[in-house]
């Protein structure tokens, strides 16, 4: 069964200065959130491919309106990340049911590739839970530059038998990066990690 969508919030940032100095580019990060219907609320079951074959269509949705919101091209995206929070009535294993086996897929053929792990986070929350959506590079987890986060949140959302999936990419890294460490021109794109 298709997920059954209350509502869809998308948060848009875009950093121009940081410490006074210019970000050129200007850094800009979308989080794409929907708030669905839990089947499972308030009970136990052992099968959950329904979470699962939801999270497969929420990740190919998210990404398409991740992507507009952003106004750049699926190869463009540098960094990654997913999150969920499950209402009261639900359990952490749902957040892991729309997340993990299937969501992955959509938003790497939105993006053309993305090899490296998608960060994610769940947790259980009430209404207005603030969840921070992790971020890396989608081609290259060890590049540091773009080790990052984005907190979110919908005032209304989730409620008890709900929960609410975000999807978030960027347009860079974290502003002024300089820690060191792999750079996205040392990207060697064979394992996800280098």
């Amino acid at each position: 069964m298709p997920a059954m969508i209350r509502k869809l919030v998308t948060v848009l940032d875009e950093t121009r200065q940081e410490m006074g100095r210019p970000v050129t580019p200007a850094i800009r990060r979308a989080a794409v959130c929907a708030v669905i219907a839990n089947p499972f609320a308030g009970h136990y079951a052992e099968d959950l491919s329904e979470l699962v074959a939801q999270g497969e269509e929420l990740g190919a949705l998210l990404a398409a309106q991740a992507l507009a919101a952003l106004g750049i091209p699926g190869e463009a995206v540098h960094s990654f990340g997913k999150a969920a929070v499950v209402g009261e009535a639900g359990e952490l294993e749902h957040a892991a049911a729309l997340l993990h086996p299937k969501m992955g897929a959509p938003v790497r053929a939105a993006l053309g590739k993305g090899p490296a792990l998608i960060p994610s986070a769940k947790k259980s929350g009430g209404p207005g839970t603030a969840i921070d959506v992790p971020l890396g590079h989608k081609d290259a987890a060890f590049v540091r530059s773009h080790f990052d986060a984005m907190e979110v949140r919908v005032p209304d959302a989730p409620r008890a038998g709900e929960i609410l999936v975000c999807l978030a990419l960027t347009s860079g890294g974290r502003p002024l990066p300089r820690i060191g460490g792999l750079t996205v021109d040392g990207i060697e794109g064979r394992d996800g990690l280098r």
